[in-house]
């Protein structure tokens, strides 16, 4: 049996530079809220406002550092909310992302940025080695709550600095009543 730690992902965005330094300013860094689970990553204390036309949901913590790209994250819930279709996506594949208009202190942006993204493992090297997985597979988990729940195609991420977890939305974990801190079996 292979046990999985879960992390629930709440909506969150990842900015570039040049995107950040257009909602707060040339030359502002970001602080510190607290590290997250994958190395190297962090909740800022910073948050921006998203709007579709009369439509905004605001607290959209930023996810630190920098990213190349701008990438907005949301649940299915929240973008009904924003009256937007959304679609499934990788993170990190913005091919197809929705757009949205971004606020922040010091200026607004609007750009194709806003995905759904679809439930993940993050795997390390010695993770994927060690559980004969690849990167780009797809896998199941249970995850046996009192509203116990197979999730099915769970993507596989392989990365060296990678932490082993597995990602669920919001609206996911509360379909399982999940919290977050649990423990999944994986399926392969």
């Amino acid at each position: 049996m292979i046990t999985i730690p879960i992390e629930v992902s709440a909506r969150h965005i990842h900015l570039s530079r040049p995107d950040f330094e257009l909602l707060f300013g040339i030359g502002y860094h970001l602080a510190l809220f607290k590290n997250i689970s994958q190395t190297g990553q962090y909740a800022a204390m910073e948050k921006v406002i998203l709007e579709n036309g009369d439509k905004k949901i605001e607290n959209i913590r930023i996810v630190g550092p920098e990213r190349r790209e701008t990438q907005i994250e949301l649940s299915l819930t929240e973008a009904r909310q924003l009256g937007l279709t959304i679609p499934l996506a990788v993170s990190g594949d913005i091919a197809q992302a929705a757009k949205l208009t971004i606020i922040g202190p010091q200026g607004q942006i609007s750009k194709n940025c806003a995905i759904i993204a679809q439930r993940h493992i993050h795997a390390s090297l010695k993770d994927a080695e060690k559980y004969h997985l690849h990167d780009g597979q797809i896998v199941s988990v249970e995850c046996g709550t009192q509203r116990a729940v197979i999730f099915r195609q769970v993507v596989v991420r392989v990365r060296a600095d990678f932490v082993w977890n597995l990602h669920l939305d919001t609206d996911e974990a509360n379909a399982a009543g999940l919290q977050g801190g649990e423990t999944g079996i994986l399926i392969i």
